[in-house]
């Protein structure tokens, strides 16, 4: 009975030991320790919500975790005998889900709305149960902005009603009249990404329609893959357009996506969009130094074409400097640089895709003028919100969304601090889709995003990927259903004319469909020649 007993000590004090470590670590890095025997479930679990406590609910107060879950440390329980193993890939790591990623369990599933705060679903979307199924430890649900950032027109990155506002971790401050974020966190998956960059999980899922994921990787130092749609099924996710959601991984490296997506990439009859799905055995194969030599990338820059310049010709000084250090690196690991503007037709979009709003966010500078939303967007949430609420929403007497835009309305004060005018537009569409301003705005969509502007681009160039600043292609991309790979390029500072401590610029590797493995490679080799993920500052464990 000793040697247990010697053995059960040794692991305890290896827990408290490799804690600090394992903060910041790569999950691969957690899975190893895992492996190894070198920390449990229970120990790891117990490390995230410390740290949670520690950074997320005092000390700078990110509020990146909505709720957590209460049967956390239960599973987590459950799983300190079983050990990573191929069939078991992700037993044991705490992993958090953006709170508009539906769990049968007895969390909320709320899209950070006062209307549906209590809501729970009917059971567990499909990449939820994948994750189950690989012994992940479903730590909570994280902080977005709220309905993925479709309620109103200018509502800040991070913030919703019911979950307040989330801090971006290497500059948390607030400016003092508005508790806006100085630098803000990125959305509308920023929690997600908040948490993952600050050590509060070991990875999240997020989801994107157009930037939601990018954007707050970019900010926030971290990796994401926002894949093919179609990759990943939708099946449980509070939905904004069909034609353009997608879940994600959100991770500290490159390899992480790649282990991740290895679960989150399956066929799912509950979506049809995952019938012609194309993948890899696996997606952490082949990530190698080397990947980069001979790969033709994409720069959508023309010094002879500047009028024609989206992506590059409006950087800031700064972010034009890091980006030219970044094709240094690409043109060291042996790429070829090819320097051409992108398509006008793909970036514009085409006639017909986009419609007036009246911005009625009180907070907006831009109150009380019409502003170009984007038609798919509008036609596609009324429809694909209603049925979600149908089919899945349990515990709440919200059945439509005219029901949220009710509710809002009769909790003004709480509930729409910057209005809902996306909500309202969405709610006087017919909901069936029949209408014919939304077909072809969708058609089009298609035509000018794909045809005339990736794929265009792609054919005439011969390219694997296009490299883009930050987020700035996630439109055209997501547009045309499209895969990028975002990873840490890099530092900047300011923000509308403040001065601020640094804060990350991520660079994204975009490319056609079901390429995922492709970028993966290429983004893993940028990753290692540049090293340019640093945790934030001030959060060392508690």
């Amino acid at each position: 009975m000793k040697k247990p007993a010697r053995r059960n000590a040794s692991l305890a004090a290896a827990e408290v030991r490799v804690e600090p470590q394992l903060a910041n670590a790569p999950m691969s890095d957690i899975i190893d320790a895992l492996t190894a025997g070198r920390v449990n479930a229970t120990a790891l679990t117990k490390a995230c919500l410390a740290r949670i406590e520690a950074f997320d609910r005092a000390g700078p107060m990110l509020n990146a975790v909505r709720a957590l879950n209460p049967d956390a440390l239960a599973i987590a329980g459950k799983l300190d005998g079983t050990r990573p193993s191929a069939k078991r890939p992700l037993a044991g790591v705490p992993i958090l889900l953006k709170d508009n990623i539906a769990t049968g369990d007895g969390q909320p599933t709320t899209a950070g709305s006062l209307a549906l705060e209590g809501a729970r679903a009917k059971g567990d979307a499909t990449l939820v149960k994948l994750l189950r199924k690989a012994g992940a430890v479903i730590l909570g649900k994280a902080n977005l902005t709220e309905f993925a950032n479709i309620l109103a027109t200018d509502m800040p990155s991070g913030y919703s009603s019911l979950g307040g506002q989330v801090k971006n971790p290497y500059v948390p401050t607030l400016l003092d009249d508005r508790g806006i974020p100085v630098v803000d966190p990125g959305g509308s998956s920023s929690g997600s990404a908040v948490a993952v960059a600050a050590g509060l999980c070991a990875a999240s899922i997020g989801t994107e329609t157009s930037g939601s994921l990018l954007h707050p990787a970019s900010r926030n130092g971290i990796v994401t893959v926002k894949p093919t749609v179609g990759l990943i099924s939708r099946a449980g996710i509070v939905p904004i357009a069909h034609s353009q959601d997608t879940a994600g991984p959100m991770t500290r490296t490159v390899r992480d996506a790649a282990l991740l997506l290895n679960v989150l990439a399956a066929k799912d009859p509950r979506d049809p969009a995952t019938e012609g799905q194309k993948r890899p055995a696996d997606y952490s194969a082949d990530l190698t130094h080397d990947a980069m030599k001979g790969a033709r990338i994409g720069v959508p820059s023309d010094p002879a074409d500047p009028m024609n310049d989206p992506y590059y010709g409006k950087l800031p000084p700064d972010r034009t400097r890091l980006m030219a250090d970044v094709i240094k690196v690409l043109e060291d690991l042996g790429a070829i640089i090819v320097r051409a503007s992108m398509p006008a037709a793909g970036w514009m979009s085409g006639p017909g895709t986009t419609m007036a709003v009246l911005n009625r966010n009180p907070l907006s500078g831009n109150k009380g003028n019409p502003v170009a939303q984007r038609i798919v967007f509008l036609y596609e949430l009324k429809h694909d919100l209603n049925l979600y609420l149908k089919d899945w929403a349990t515990h709440t007497d919200i059945k439509t969304i005219a029901d949220i835009v009710a509710f809002n309305e009769a909790h003004a004060d709480k509930a729409l601090r910057f209005g809902q005018d996306l909500f309202l537009a969405a709610n006087n569409t017919r909901g069936d889709l029949s209408e014919r301003e939304y077909k072809s705005a969708r058609a089009m969509d298609l035509l000018a995003a794909r045809t005339r502007g990736m794929d265009a681009y792609m054919n005439q160039h011969r390219l694997d990927a296009v490299l883009f600043p930050g987020a700035t292609g996630a439109a055209i991309a997501a547009r045309a259903g499209y895969p990028s790979v975002m990873v840490p390029g890099g530092f900047v500072s300011g923000a509308d004319g403040k001065d601020t401590p640094d804060y990350p610029l991520g660079v994204s590797f975009a490319g056609r469909a079901w390429s995922e493995h492709k970028l993966l490679r290429l983004a893993y080799a940028f990753e290692q020649a540049s090293c340019m993920r640093k945790p934030p500052p001030g959060l060392r464990a508690p």
